[in-house]
């Protein structure tokens, strides 16, 4: 069985069993700080589990995309060389929501297995946990499996928590057997030596634990399996690697393409092409769901799978781009089964083979100072390069570990490993810390009132005097009978007009009145499905529980809203046809006054692209196209065409907005009836915020009107000042700023004149240490490219020696130490500078021939430069 159809076989079963089939999320959880990646199948309904969501089904079957790099997952170091780690694998999992449970769940994994899937009954084995007498009693009475490959597990093994408190409950694995062990020796269940291996897990989610650690039964017990497919595979096609499926050959054929290598030549060989099938793997579907390569974050975690896997085809001979065609690939193998990367393809290898090509000059760097690290430790006693500093190159420049050592016993060294994995595990203690967050729960008032209370939104029909009745009043956490004039607190009702801050739009703003009282709404929230709670304040008399009340939305905020809704999707759409349908939605803002949209997009938008942008944005307004909502299922929605934020959840149900055939977006937001409502967008800046992240932010409307009037203003002023006419006056402009710049380049040639005027004198006045001249000096408001021109100057005319500058400038200290050539080696000038700098309150760094330092204590920089001194004293008396 392929894995394909392996996949398919997994989610028509439990199709054809009542089970919604929905669409794996994003790599990129939503609204969950805990995670960096989805590593589960679970993750999507999280919020469900917890109680926090609700669904319109009770049983769901997935594959859903996961990565498992980091945490407690950290299978990083050992992908490619063993058979079954992996970054990027799909997971299988069914699940009930307070349906059906251990009875249900365990025959049909059982027969799922043994009758769809044909595997052998006496090649598996099961574990539960040791108090879980149900499960052990269905697994053997009901199933039929023998005692004797029924096992029961303590808690380490058996028993699985959503967190330190919330929901956990036991679970039961099933195992294969392979029959032999890979080390050779007879062992039996359980052994961790690849003869058996997990290919399901049933998770029975039955207890609710508190911060004490007691736990108490869930009133409706849940389902949360996951059964990896690529350990599926391996066993449903007869071998004992997962790299040997149809699932990873082909993507290793094609690194054996790309690298000129033949897969099964040794283990090296072996091991590099199945990281980089991994990791292509990988890569192309971070990418696709919009991470960037960066410095921190997933943005680091994909640097670092990417450096990986490039180093490995280096090792295979490959030195020029290679791997942004592996991930070319994997997007054309994969594409039927993940639509997202069809429309991605391009995009993906473009961001792949610029980060090839970024850490083509890095490795280039990395091996320069690894050079100088080998220069260094060649004269310590020890013969051993600080693994620190090892460490250094790996964390900043992504430098290979192996590549490091490799290159320091060629040296005839070694490198002090203790140190650099001392550093490794801080490191990844600091990673598991900046994504520990927290988790997201319903407060409890709201928790007791979310099964209770269902208030419906109206606000698409009707803005203006909208009848409602008051479900409940709530203050300071509590519930309460009646709200009076000055308090504020929140309000549920039955019915509402006000829009509930979502999908980046703002919340609708307006007044809920009685015969004898009124209130301001001053924010809409939407916590859960069907629970809408308003902020208030009551100007008035008294809001009572129970009372009939009328509802006015604040039309002219709506409808500035709405203007920047329906522009923003024209911008969107825009975007999607100027740069590429690779543009992902990363965050937006829709207020009355503004819109921001985040996209993602591997460089800056260019001034012409952005005029083309903004130029096709307005057309579309011009035309006055007829803004059409509709009300569909998701499957159909999806069929028409319409675009769906990825990671975003949605309903069963949904809304599509379509502006003609420019754009279709599923949104709940609120928006025009025609375009021309709109009559101008004009976009105010574009700018970078993350790695690989820009965004836009534009004005619609009388704010876009205003704008250009500001403008005009602007024009008619600076073309004034100039005495010239507003054509003239980018000529102007430009003339007068090559002007300054032409003066400021003869202030810098003359301060650097001035401070070298007295060269000869700092020359014949040199003093000699250790056989060695010496020039320390102290300037006034010299920038750090002016001290280098002065000590590159003074270098060139002393012959054999050392040049220690210092400049104080805004407050702040400057300090240059400048070595001859033939001098490096012994007085290397990054050893004088990090010896002096601290003395100015300082850091700094460099080359063996020049090294730089700032600080903020300018007035010690007579004593850094008499230190500096000492410094060469001791340095000649050591060589």
């Amino acid at each position: 069985m392929t894995g394909r159809e392996t996949r398919a076989q997994f989610l028509k079963y439990f199709e054809t069993r009542d089970h919604r089939l929905v669409k794996s999320s994003s790599l990129i959880p939503e609204n969950d700080p805990t995670l960096l990646f989805a590593n589960a199948g679970m993750n999507q309904f999280k919020d469900v589990f917890l109680g926090i969501e609700q669904r319109d089904y009770l049983r769901a079957a997935t594959c859903q995309k996961c990565m498992r790099v980091s945490g407690k997952h950290n299978d990083l170091e050992q992908v490619g060389r063993t058979p079954r780690h992996h970054t990027f694998f799909e997971m299988l999992g069914n699940f009930s929501f307070g349906d059906y449970f251990k009875q249900e769940a365990i025959p049909f994994a059982w027969e799922l297995l043994t009758r769809v899937y044909s595997i052998p009954m006496d090649r598996l084995m099961v574990t539960v946990f040791k108090d879980d007498d149900p499960a052990y009693q269905i697994w053997g009475r009901t199933v039929g499996v023998p005692k004797t490959r029924i096992f029961r597990m303590d808690e380490k093994d058996n028993f699985w928590a959503m967190g330190d408190a919330g929901p956990c409950g036991p679970c039961s694995e099933l195992h294969f057997d392979f029959g032999a062990s890979p080390l050779g020796h007879r062992c039996e269940f359980p052994c961790e030596c690849g003869r058996f291996v997990e290919i399901w897990n049933l998770v029975f989610m039955q207890f609710d634990r508190d911060s004490s650690g007691q736990v108490t039964p869930l009133p409706k017990p849940s389902i949360d399996t996951g059964a990896g497919l690529e350990r599926l595979a391996c066993v449903l096609q007869g071998k004992h690697s997962n790299y040997e499926t149809d699932l990873f050959r082909p993507i290793i054929r094609e690194a054996e393409r790309l690298t000129s290598s033949e897969y099964g030549e040794s283990e090296k060989t072996d091991t590099a092409l199945q990281i980089i099938a991994d990791h292509g793997r990988a890569a192309t579907f971070l990418v696709a769901d919009g991470v960037l390569p960066g410095n921190e974050g997933r943005g680091y975690v994909l640097r670092k799978i990417l450096r990986r896997a490039i180093r490995h085809g280096k090792q295979l001979g490959r030195d020029d781009p290679f791997l942004f065609e592996a991930c070319g690939f994997v997007a054309a193998l994969m594409q039927d089964v993940y639509p997202e990367l069809r429309e991605s393809r391009e995009y993906i290898a473009r961001v792949v083979r610029s980060e090839e090509e970024k850490f083509s000059s890095t490795l280039n760097h990395g091996l320069k100072l690894i050079d100088e690290l080998t220069a260094r430790a060649r004269k310590e006693p020890s013969g051993e390069v600080s693994g620190r500093e090892i460490f250094k190159l790996y964390d900043t420049y992504g430098f290979p570990f192996d590549l490091a050592r490799e290159i320091v016993e060629e040296n005839g060294l070694r490198i002090g490993e203790q140190e650099f994995h001392e550093e490794l595990e801080k490191q990844r203690d600091r990673a598991r810390q900046s994504w520990k967050g927290t988790e997201r729960q319903l407060r409890p008032v709201l928790q007791r009132l979310a099964g209770e209370l269902q208030c419906e939104f109206t606000g698409y029909e009707q803005i203006r005097r909208v009848p409602g009745r008051v479900l409940a009043l709530l203050k300071e956490e509590e519930i309460t009978a009646e709200l009076k004039a000055g308090e504020e607190g929140e309000l549920l009702l039955d019915r509402t007009p006000f829009y509930a801050e979502a999908g980046g739009q703002v919340a609708d703003q307006g007044m809920i009145e009685t015969e004898e009282a009124s209130a301001s709404i001053v924010a809409v929230k939407k916590p859960v499905s069907g629970l809408i709670v308003h902020k208030v304040v009551v100007d008035l008399g008294t809001i009572r529980s129970g009372e009939r009340v009328t509802c006015s939305v604040n039309e002219r905020l709506r409808q500035s809203t709405a203007l920047n809704h329906t522009a923003t999707h024209l911008l969107h759409a825009a975007l999607r046809e100027v740069l590429g349908s690779h543009i992902k939605q990363a965050g937006s803002l829709v207020a009355p006054d503004r819109l921001r949209f985040d996209f993602s997009h591997f460089a800056p938008t260019s001034r012409a692209e952005l005029r083309e942008i903004e130029r096709l944005v307005n057309e579309k307004i011009r035309e006055d196209i007829v803004v059409k909502k509709a009300e569909m299922d998701l499957e159909e929605a999806l069929q028409t065409g319409a675009m769906a934020l990825f990671g975003e959840k949605y309903a069963q149900r949904v809304r599509v907005i379509s502006v003609g055939d420019f754009s279709q977006e599923l949104c709940g937001g609120t928006h025009v009836r025609q375009t021309g409502e709109i009559a101008l967008c004009k976009i105010v800046s574009e700018s970078g915020i993350a790695a690989g992240i820009r965004r836009i932010e534009a004005v619609t409307g009388e704010a876009a009107l205003e704008r250009f009037l500001e403008d005009e203003a602007t024009l008619d002023v600076l073309a004034e000042t100039f005495k010239s006419g507003r054509k003239e006056l980018v000529q102007h402009a430009e003339r007068l700023a090559q002007s300054l710049k032409d003066t400021l380049k003869q202030v810098d040639q003359l301060k650097v004149r001035l401070a070298t005027a007295d060269a000869a004198t700092l020359l014949a006045h040199a003093p000699e240490i250790g056989g060695v001249r010496v020039i320390t000096k102290e300037f006034e408001n010299l920038d750090a490219s002016q001290l280098r021109a002065v000590a590159e100057y003074l270098r060139s005319r002393i012959g054999t020696g050392i040049v220690v500058l210092a400049s104080r400038n805004d407050g702040k200290a400057s300090l240059l130490v400048a070595v001859t050539a033939n001098l490096a080696e012994r007085f290397d000038a990054t050893r004088l500078i990090k010896k002096i700098a601290p003395i100015i309150r300082g850091g700094g760094g460099g080359k063996p021939e020049m090294a730089e330092a700032g600080g903020k204590a300018p007035d010690q920089i007579g004593t850094a430069l008499q230190e500096s001194i000492r410094v060469i004293e001791r340095t000649a008396l050591e060589g």
